[in-house]
């Protein structure tokens, strides 16, 4: 824990700011399967997906409570390149402006965002649709699509194994966590088993491993900037009674 660009907001102040209204009800809207680990999958002992080239900058979505765009688009960046070969940023403006059935600075679902690129054709990038954190109306443009979606594929809830398997298997994963204590954190793996059952965060686990002090952790990118936690980036504790709900909730979607 440490001095970061939060620490001057109390609690309600930090929750207001970054944080999301998620109601987990509505976190399984548009899934079309849930994900089986192929047969021949082989878990490895840690996996990174930025080291292979899957994963964008830490983005940063400032005093908009968008993670849910940042979320899905982290996922789908992650799905486009592995699928394509090819790392291009798309646009969590797009998200906020056109997919209604979220509430843009207000939250919303991952899920439901994923379903509403599926079926509106596809998300355009972030080059020719940038972030401008707060409510627009849609300026969607077919002619700058970066990447579809056919389809959202979703983890079996709490099984902190299948997350893993998914990880290494698919590449980086939608999660929604409770974030409430992640306002001051500056590195380390973060382990809290007081952790409370609410999610108000979403977020993408772009990979797992283990550390020599911290013991085993998950990987996860953050939008709150790189001057937040370790260059963006947390490391959460990994199989210890899946703490701040990180395996309840995970999601990709299928291009």
């Amino acid at each position: 824990m440490g001095i970061n660009q939060f620490s001057d907001l109390n609690s309600k102040e930090f929750q207001e700011t970054v944080l999301s209204s998620i109601n987990a009800n509505d976190l399984t809207i548009g899934i079309t399967q849930i994900y089986t680990p192929s047969p021949s999958v082989q878990i490895p002992g840690s996996i990174d997906w930025r080291e292979k080239g899957a994963v964008t900058r830490v983005k940063d979505q400032g005093g908009c409570g968008s993670c849910w765009a940042f979320s899905a688009i982290g996922t789908l960046e992650g799905q486009n390149f592995i699928k394509n070969r090819q790392l291009i940023s798309l646009s969590e403006q797009n998200l906020i402006d056109c997919s209604k059935e979220n509430g843009g600075c207000d939250g919303g679902w991952p899920e439901t965002a994923l379903n509403f690129i599926k079926d509106n054709g596809g998300v355009d990038t972030e080059d020719s649709y940038p972030y401008e954190e707060r409510d627009g109306e849609c300026r969607f443009n077919a002619e700058n699509i970066g990447a579809k979606v056919t389809g959202t594929v979703g983890v079996a809830s709490g099984d902190e194994s299948a997350l893993a398997a998914a990880i290494a298997e698919k590449g980086p994963i939608s999660v929604a966590v409770d974030a409430s204590q992640f306002q001051n954190y500056q590195g380390g793996v973060f382990d809290e088993p007081s952790c409370q059952d609410d999610v108000n965060h979403g977020v993408v686990v772009v990979g797992y491993g283990r550390d020599d002090i911290g013991g085993d952790y998950w990987l996860v990118k953050n939008s709150w900037s790189e001057s937040w936690g370790e260059n963006g980036y947390i490391r959460i504790a990994r199989n210890k009674n899946n703490q701040w709900k990180i395996s309840d909730h995970g999601v990709y979607p299928l291009v």
